[in-house]
């Protein structure tokens, strides 16, 4: 088995698999792998099991720009998305390059051999690969646990407490009373496929979010496949989407009261008369300040409406052995009570890096382009959008990443390191995003440029003119070869 490669990539979900489909076909003679610390593909879509798991992007953008998806459902459930990657893995040819198992620990650059040997977790053995390129494309998230808050006398309830991220496969909800703390989009993604079954579903937040429905079957797509090839309806339904997604955003910067309005007059219209939108569905905050929640075909709202679900907005006091108690005073029966509270940032998947036996603290770095790291030679990532799907700046970013190795394999570069030498450049959060989940996590995160190649864009459009269609040669880039120490022919 190979032990050394052109390119490693760290992670088998939709970004690792983007990445080794891309070289497939734009570097076809390049060797690479993809280490899985898990053992099996997918990512989040096979790690998550709560109930009703989907995306909460189309599947049209969300989806690779290369491989349409020609399912009906635009909004998709886990399954679905796990059968599309599956499709992928085997259409480009690439069961074979997949390590499962294989958990990066760290990895050390060496500017004499211009390699990074990576170390790697397997079972119960260490062993070290070698490789030019290193990818990470294990996203932001730590998979190993989310954020999970400690609550006032929670040892006393009777009940079970369960994470979405740690799901027990034999819990059974019919007929219970369920209440979920949180009101992202995990939340409004458990309220309504658990309130099918159980007693009762209660969505307890401390604020509202912004929740929009949106057609879990987009009839334009549906249409256009009908009548014309797969990739033609794709390529046309794609355009139209982020640019129905980026004026919806950029709308929301520029006009966010009139935005706040729609958005509330949605939620309204989809509510019972009596229901106080102002207190559950109307947040402090402007829209996109966090990410709007999308609830296919407004399931939340119908969960709501039919009476099986209900949403209330105040803070725990502490937990009761039958439920939980507010600050106002009121308690919540439950029988499960799920901690749909958030996750928590990983950057690089908190892979360990060293360039020549210097540890790199990745915090003090700065991205450029939004895929590389200032200092760190041969090293890119893939982190997608906040606003639009994340796929879309992954394809980019990949893309980009491929001709980049070509150019460097053209004029016989070893190594390339983006270089930090602008004395203007002002260091920024990478994120500029209010979420919780992000700003817990932005501290170990690398910087953002204040101008250059140094920002990171949340634009598609400025994201395609950079990196489709801009050089991949940049004044903050150096080029060079690996310093080979001469070796005395053996006579």
């Amino acid at each position: 088995m190979s032990t050394d490669f052109d390119v490693l990539i760290v992670g088998a979900g939709i970004s690792g698999i983007g990445m080794a489909c891309h070289l497939t076909t734009r570097l076809p003679g390049t060797s690479f792998a993809i280490l899985e610390g898990r053992d099996a593909i997918g990512g989040t879509w096979d790690l998550f099991r709560y109930p009703g798991i989907r995306s909460d992007s189309d599947l049209h953008t969300f989806g690779y720009e290369f491989k349409p998806w020609k399912s009906d459902n635009a909004i998709a459930d886990a399954h679905e998305i796990l059968d599309y990657l599956r499709e992928t893995v085997a259409e480009h040819g690439i069961e074979d390059r997949i390590r499962l198992g294989h958990r990066v620990l760290g990895a050390d650059w060496s500017s004499r051999d211009a390699r990074w040997t990576v170390r790697v977790q397997r079972g119960d053995e260490q062993l070290e690969l070698t490789c030019r390129v290193l990818f990470s494309a294990s996203g932001y998230y730590d998979y190993a646990g989310g954020f999970r808050p400690r609550f006032e006398d929670e040892d006393r309830f009777a009940g079970q407490i369960v994470h979405p991220q740690q799901w027990p496969e034999d819990l059974d909800h019919r007929g219970k009373r369920v209440v979920v703390i949180g009101s992202g989009a995990t939340a409004v993604t458990l309220v309504p496929a658990m309130a099918e079954r159980a007693a009762h579903v209660t969505m307890l937040q401390r604020s509202p979010s912004y929740i929009v429905s949106v057609p879990r079957r987009n009839p334009i797509a549906n249409g256009l496949r009908r009548v014309l090839p797969d990739q033609v309806a794709y390529r046309l339904t794609r355009r139209m989407n982020i640019a129905i997604w980026q004026g919806v955003y950029n709308a929301s910067r520029r006009w966010p009261g009139r935005v706040r309005g729609v958005i509330r007059a949605m939620a309204k219209r989809q509510l019972p008369d009596s229901h106080p939108v102002d207190v559950h569905f109307n947040p402090a905050y402007d829209p996109w300040d966090q990410r709007l929640c999308a609830v296919p075909d407004g399931d939340l709202f119908k969960a709501i409406s039919a009476g099986r679900a209900s949403v209330v907005t105040d803070r725990i006091e502490r937990f009761t052995e039958d439920g939980v108690r507010l600050t106002s005073g009121r308690e919540l029966p439950a029988d499960i009570v799920v901690t749909a509270t958030g996750l928590n940032l990983l950057p690089l998947g908190g892979i360990d890096l060293h360039v020549d036996g210097e540890p790199i603290a990745v915090s003090d770095t700065v991205a450029f382009k939004s895929m590389m790291l200032s200092g760190v030679p041969n090293f890119a990532f893939a982190v997608g959008y906040t606003n639009i799907s994340w796929t879309l700046k992954v394809d980019l970013v990949c893309e980009h990443l491929c001709r980049l190795i070509a150019h460097m394999q053209a004029n016989g570069h070893d190594s390339v390191v983006p270089t930090l030498d602008d004395p203007t450049l002002q260091r920024l959060p990478f994120f500029e995003f209010d979420a919780g989940y992000i700003q817990r996590g932005l501290p170990a995160f690398p910087r953002r440029g204040s101008h250059g190649p140094w920002t990171v864009e949340m634009s598609y459009g400025a994201d395609h003119r950079r990196l489709r269609e801009g050089p991949v040669v940049d004044g903050a880039l150096r080029f060079g070869s690996a310093v080979r120490q001469a070796v005395e022919p053996v006579v």
